[in-house]
């Protein structure tokens, strides 16, 4: 059955949201700490995770107590306390999960838009979407392919 949707968020919960660090189980955060001081917001994954790490290595509880007493598996205690140990405070932030640009629009169909654009720059987005998908044999949405246009002209802005 599906959790149903909280409606009613504070600020603080909407921008946790939004950065993909609102702790789903906060209801498991049972450390003495997180129920006692306002300071410690069990809402707060990043906050949660620093604080599990922090209690083995800094106060020596054992691992499956802290995990138990934050409402994670060992393997997720790990995985925090890699990432913290990696990458700081900051390997603790979920990372977000999905591709990160478009899958069909390789570094060879912007080279070919870019080259078709020397030659015809009077062409529009849907011909150069008809090309690509004459030449490579894709469909390209014309949205797609003006992001990953930008993208690239940002990218050499830059360097």
């Amino acid at each position: 059955m599906a959790k149903p949707k909280q409606t009613h968020r504070t600020p603080k919960e909407q921008a946790l949201a939004r950065d993909g660090a609102l702790n789903p189980n906060p209801q498991d955060v049972r450390d003495q700490l997180f129920q006692d001081n306002p300071f410690f917001d069990p809402q707060d994954l990043v906050q949660v995770r620093y604080e599990m790490v922090r209690r083995h290595q800094a106060d020596g509880l054992p691992i499956s107590d802290v995990a138990n007493i934050f409402g994670v598996s060992r393997p997720t205690f790990y995985k925090a306390q890699s990432a913290l140990a990696d990458h700081g405070l900051a390997g603790l932030a979920p990372r977000i999960r999905g591709p990160k640009d478009g899958h069909k629009i390789s570094a060879e169909v912007i080279a070919f838009v870019e080259e078709l654009k020397a030659m015809t720059p009077d062409l529009t987005v849907p011909q150069y979407v008809g090309a690509i998908a004459t030449r490579f044999g894709i469909s390209v949405h014309r949205r797609s392919l003006e992001r990953a246009l930008a993208r690239k002209k940002k990218r050499n802005e830059t360097t």
